[in-house]
């Protein structure tokens, strides 16, 4: 999870700047946690406590208010009594990524993605990505290779993986669609040689930067080994003291490699 919250917190200064370079400081003086960090570190401390997700992500929007949430989330988060709004955005991919380290079969995790997705993303298509998500992140963390998680997402999930980043960078602008994000924070994932080379990559592609980055970030750690310790560091101490110690939690309990 914390490699998520560290492509969130990197891409950060990126989201209406793209950059489209893999040079640039790490970790900028203006970095921040958005509603990324916010919602995945809430669904950890939903898993960690057994609370109900809805009821939890609720809470965590009223205490970080101004994170930076979708307009029909930040509407669904404001009324106790909403239902699912249909959404097809990516911001349920960008919040997945706990349970891709907190289940033990890939079932288990894919039932789980939807169960905590449909809360808000009953969309197909938001729905899929926060599955692809999950399962990337589970076949990584479970010794598969960049090519068995590749054909898993394309056969079951249907992207489009026979792209590089060099091929998405040059056109690829804001989306904030689920099938328009994903995809991509795959690629950059899957072109990577290290954790830090996946969020630099991530981030040169664009977009909706801070996202993507979270996505790609996820399934980086998880493939290999976990967050660099000195990036790790830099990560949590952006976080304040709330985040920062359900993060922890989580991470003891269930990042261990």
């Amino acid at each position: 999870m914390l490699g998520a919250i560290t492509g969130d917190i990197i891409g950060s200064v990126y989201e209406w700047k793209n950059i489209k370079t893999t040079e640039f400081e790490l970790f900028s003086p203006r970095c921040f946690f958005t509603d990324d960090s916010v919602l995945t570190i809430a669904l950890a401390d939903a898993i960690l406590n057994e609370k109900n997700y809805a009821d939890v992500m609720r809470e965590y929007y009223r205490r970080y208010p101004k994170a930076g949430y979708g307009g029909m989330f930040r509407q669904w988060a404001q009324n106790p009594n909403a239902q699912a709004y249909n959404s097809w955005g990516n911001g349920a991919a960008m919040r997945i990524s706990p349970v891709g380290y907190a289940f033990d079969s890939l079932d288990d995790v894919l039932k789980k993605a939807v169960e905590y997705t449909e809360i808000t993303h009953n969309h197909p298509e938001g729905i899929k990505g926060a599955c692809a998500t999950a399962s990337a992140i589970f076949l990584a963390r479970t010794g598969h290779s960049k090519q068995d998680i590749k054909n898993y997402i394309v056969t079951n999930f249907g992207y489009d993986l026979d792209r590089t980043c060099d091929d998405i960078r040059p056109t690829y602008k804001f989306n904030e669609s689920s099938q328009g994000t994903v995809p991509e924070a795959i690629v950059a994932f899957l072109d990577s040689t290290d954790f830090e080379n996946a969020i630099r990559l991530a981030v040169s592609l664009g977009g909706d930067c801070d996202t993507l980055t979270c996505i790609t970030g996820g399934i980086a750690q998880a493939f290999y080994g976990g967050v660099p310790s000195e990036i790790a560091e830099k990560s949590l101490s952006v976080l304040d003291e709330h985040l920062k110690a359900v993060t922890v939690e989580f991470m003891n309990r269930y990042e261990k490699y």
